[in-house]
């Protein structure tokens, strides 16, 4: 990971220099994804399947057998006036009058007369309304806008035809969906979000960055999901939820970057060199936290649900797109911007105020060499007393300084206190119910909403959300019979209220009994039918032969709020799991992973619960918008579970990253906490802040599907930025003290190693000019400690290139340790070391690519081996165990090898060969080593202080 920031500096600097280029490559990708998004994509499909469930099962098998309910359908409501009854002549013709219309309208298969037969129930028990079902021919989405359109004016025909009071309206499955869009109150997250912006940055060019990159990365996701269209089967929920997510992520990515670009140039450090660093440090940290919102929301297909891995393709493809966007388009703008990004006083030819300059240094203080990642509390110690005691002095003040000393002041107290406050936040959350959107959820005054209203009126609630029995009644010589006994038998159960329709189709194989609950389609009762009907599964099956499923969109609904709330606990564990292994990489440390998790199940428990209060109870649901309570949409938590890990994620490592990096370079875990705190908690409050307000924004927008969704993220967002982040885990780590950054040896031989704040990178810069500038050594290194040798230590070499080492002493595996240390393939932990101009281990990866070892006792024919690492053209050829050699011939044969890629190399590679070569006594590398050539010999001294196991720069990668 440490090759990371190099790479993303390289990248920085380009994007900086190519300033021009970046910006219409990135303008002429929109226009190209927007065009073919408007050539190519058919639109959102709202049409949810669940195959494996009972109800999608029977709901394929009844389109095969029965057409008629293969395509949507629709409901015509008509309701007499105060007094009046359905069943006049003159009401029941218009009816009628209305109903032969619409049978002539295009798409439509069939209209259901409330007054065929001698009692129906699609008439009110009190005779004040009638209910006419409408069949399509095709699905919801194949609706010609036409068809919709010609049968809101049949209805409205209608009204007119009928006495006055009368009220007709249009709804059902056709219109149970709306297409959300961006209204005013997304609109305004955005102006506030800039507001904060302007505060944070003291600066109307470095707000803007952020805004900007996050429109462009949305646009350009949306894009390609709305593209998409033409293929997949993708819900409106999916380009909505890009749409939030994107320009949440979006302008917190490039507002971290802008922060630490905008920090550096206040210090005096130019704009042409800061942004390409930014880009590196705040880069890295981007990159990671991208990478954990991403898997999180791939980790949405383990619960085998199409459209919902459809959605959260779409989200993480935002948040891809989102992190590309800051790390390109972001250095481009900074281009543009050059000085401006800061207010005038830091500007060259203007003297920022000594105080004001102090201060913005403070928080950036820390760019020590960190050597630590095992037992932290024994090696991490102050450079210099005098360096400690300053820093021990220098506690910082302001808002954030209050806050962080109020937060450690009393440790346990903190803790608990929040522990208790999030458990009771939390509580409601077990009465949160799942459901899928219907109707009964659309805003008020939408068709659907209305027809929905009216006919839980006159009809009761569970007419809005009919069950359907079907099964094969092939083997049954009176399918009709049959069919009727069934209905009867089931009209008896326990939460029927009617069962108005029973008959098989046309070629008397299938059966259908359409079946009305007591309760709403989302109600706890009508879950509770649904089981019941299937309970008696078994006692159809052996009465009357009939392998009985029970479907419908409202069992289509139960199944899959069950198999969603069935997945979370399975999806609960993936992202606990994987924020322990990921963070563990990060810090080394075993009790910051463990709390990052606790804190994570805290705030989505409190998340969770606040939204049961809001969607199920009805608390604030007017000043809310909510326009209907009792359950939230059955894949609400499981995408705010995924999320919410990653934004947490994201969180903690810009906190605690610095904290660690304080406590490493002082030793002091109370004053490393308060200066970690104080050096991220500015940018951090306000990527809080904007994601709220920007998640809040789709809360009040009114769309049913999203509306919880916005709620839990709001919410969960601040309880986990404010309350857990910023206040319980300074808490934590206080109360652990050292103890905090201990992390076992064992473990940190096994994890790799993440470098999520460039640590690599400014370490590069520290040794750039070392020892000299244009200094001509393949190896050089001074104070130099190999991992896991413990003798080993203080090693000082210089070694020009085109040169040889002889490593001779100690014994033959600490001599190969040695090679393998200065040819990357080892880790130090200590003391400085540059090899072929890298520095190592930050460019371990790189060294490793060009050097090469030949092992002299394991390798079966060792000159051969040699041949052939040499033949690749290394830098460094290192040769372990040349003592080994005792045939005089095979040391001659070895000589003539190196000495012929000595003299070749240069020529062929376009660099020198160094070749090092290790032995018990330094005088046998005199027989194998090319003549002419300076040699270099390194005898390790033997010493009784331990090497420093636990560095975090002693990393291989």
């Amino acid at each position: 990971m440490r090759d990371v920031s190099s790479a993303l500096h390289a990248l920085g600097r380009w994007a900086y220099r190519a300033r021009i280029l970046v910006v219409l490559v990135w303008v002429g990708i929109l226009a190209v994804l927007f065009t073919i998004a408007g050539l190519v994509g058919t639109g959102t499909n709202n049409t949810y399947a669940f195959p494996g469930t009972e109800s999608q099962d029977a709901l394929d098998a009844l389109a095969r057998t029965f057409p008629q309910f293969s395509g949507t359908s629709a409901q015509l409501i008509a309701v007499a006036p105060d007094g009046g009854d359905v069943t006049d002549d003159d009401f029941e013709s218009a009816v009628e009058d209305a109903i032969t219309a619409i049978e002539a309208i295009p798409q439509v298969s069939g209209v259901s007369s409330p007054y065929d037969g001698g009692s129906s129930a699609d008439i009110a028990s009190d005779a004040s309304a009638v209910l006419v079902t409408i069949q399509l021919s095709v699905g919801a989405v194949d609706v010609l806008p036409s068809t919709s359109d010609a049968l809101q004016s049949e209805g409205a025909t209608l009204q007119g035809d009928l006495p006055d009071g009368s009220q007709v309206a249009v709804g059902g499955s056709l219109y149970s969906q709306v297409n959300p869009g961006i209204g005013l109150s997304e609109l305004t997250s955005i102006l506030i979000a800039l507001v904060v912006l302007i505060v944070t940055f003291g600066s109307l060019v470095a707000a803007g960055m952020p805004i900007t990159t996050a429109l462009v990365g949305v646009g350009a996701s949306v894009a390609v999901v709305l593209t998409a269209t033409r293929w997949l089967t993708i819900t409106s929920t999916a380009p909505l939820l890009a749409v939030m997510l994107g320009l949440a992520v979006g302008v917190d990515y490039s507002l971290f970057i802008v922060s630490r670009h905008q920090d550096q140039v206040k210090r005096g450090m130019p704009p042409a060199e800061s942004a390409p660093r930014a880009v590196a440090t705040a880069g890295s940290a981007v990159m990671f936290a991208a990478t954990t919102v991403i898997i999180a929301l791939l980790g949405l297909s383990v619960a085998r649900i199409p459209f919902l891995t459809v959605t959260g393709l779409s989200a993480a493809l935002a948040v891809a797109t989102a992190a590309l966007v800051a790390l390109t388009l972001t250095p481009a703008l900074l281009s543009f911007a050059g000085w401006h990004v800061v207010p005038k006083r830091y500007r060259p030819g203007h003297e920022a105020p000594a105080q004001e300059t102090k201060e913005s240094e403070a928080p950036e203080d820390h760019d020590a060499e960190q050597t630590g990642t095992g037992e932290a509390d024994a090696e991490a110690q102050p450079t210099a007393t005098g360096e400690a005691d300053a820093a021990a002095d220098a506690r910082p003040g302001g808002f954030f300084g209050y806050w962080v000393r109020g937060a450690i002041r009393w440790p346990p107290v903190t803790v608990v206190l929040i522990t208790a406050v999030l458990a009771l936040a939390a509580m409601p959350a077990v009465n949160l119910r799942l459901a899928l959107p219907d109707s009964g959820s659309l805003p008020e005054g939408a068709p659907g909403r209305v027809t929905y209203d009216l006919i839980a009126e006159h009809f009761g609630a569970g007419a809005n959300g009919p069950l359907i029995l079907t099964g094969s009644v092939i083997q049954s010589t009176d399918p009709v019979d049959l069919v009727d006994d069934i209905a009867a038998e089931v009209a008896d159960v326990q939460g029927v209220a009617a069962v108005p329709l029973a008959t098989p189709n046309e070629t008397g194989d299938t059966a259908v009994i359409q079946v009305i609950p007591d309760g709403a389609p989302d109600s706890e009762q009508t879950e509770q039918l649904v089981h019941r009907l299937r309970a008696m599964h078994d006692a159809f099956l052996e009465d009357y032969a009939v392998d009985l499923s029970v479907t419908g969109y409202t069992a289509l609904g139960v199944d899959i709020s069950e198999r969603l709330g069935g997945a979370l606990l399975p999806f609960g564990l993936l992202v606990v799991g994987l924020s322990l292994v990921l963070l563990a990489m990060v810090f080394r440390s075993i009790v910051v992973p463990i709390t990052a998790a606790l804190g994570y199940v805290l705030s989505i428990g409190a998340a969770f619960g606040l939204t049961s209060l809001v969607f199920v109870d009805g608390v604030l649901a007017g000043p809310l918008n909510v326009e209907s309570v009792g359950s939230v949409t059955s894949f609400m938590p499981i995408i705010v579970m995924g999320v919410l890990f990653g934004l947490a994620m994201d969180y903690e490592v810009f906190l605690v990253s610095r904290m660690r990096e304080d406590y490493l370079k002082h030793g002091e875990p109370r004053p490393a906490i308060e200066r970690g705190f104080h050096a991220s908690a500015r940018v951090v409050t306000a990527a809080g802040i904007i994601m709220f307000t920007v998640f809040s924004g789709f809360i009040l927008n009114g769309e049913a599907s999203m509306q919880p969704i916005a709620f839990g993220l709001a919410t969960g967002v601040a309880i986990d930025a404010f309350i857990v982040r910023m206040t319980l885990t300074p808490a934590v780590l206080a109360w652990f003290g050292r103890h905090a950054w201990w992390f076992p040896a064992g473990l940190d031989r096994v994890l790799p190693r993440f470098d999520v704040e460039g640590e690599g990178l400014a370490r590069e810069d520290e040794l750039a000019d070392w020892p000299e500038p244009g200094d001509a050594f393949a190896i050089v290194g001074e104070g130099v400690a190999v991992r896991h040798e413990p003798r080993l230590v203080d090693l000082d070499v210089r070694v020009p290139a085109g040169e040889a080492l002889v490593v001779a002493g100690a014994t033959p595996e600490e001599r190969r340790a040695v090679l393998l240390a200065f040819t990357g393939r080892r880790p130090i932990v200590d003391g400085r070391l540059k090899c072929v101009g890298l520095v190592l281990p930050v460019r371990a990866r790189s060294v490793r690519a060009r050097s090469a070892v030949v092992e002299v006792g394991p390798s079966p024919d060792p000159i051969a081996a040699v041949v052939d690492a040499a033949a690749a053209g290394p830098e460094l050829l290192a040769v372990d165990g040349v003592d080994l050699l005792a045939d005089a011939a095979a040391r001659d044969e070895l000589l003539e090898v190196l000495t012929g890629a000595a003299r070749g190399a240069e020529r062929r590679t376009g660099h020198p060969l160094t070749v090092l070569v290790s032995c018990e006594r330094a005088s046998t590398a005199d027989a194998v080593l090319p003549h002419g050539i300076g040699r270099t010999v390194l005898e390790p001294a033997a010493s009784a202080r331990p090497a420093r196991q636990a560095a975090t720069t002693g990393t291989t990668t």
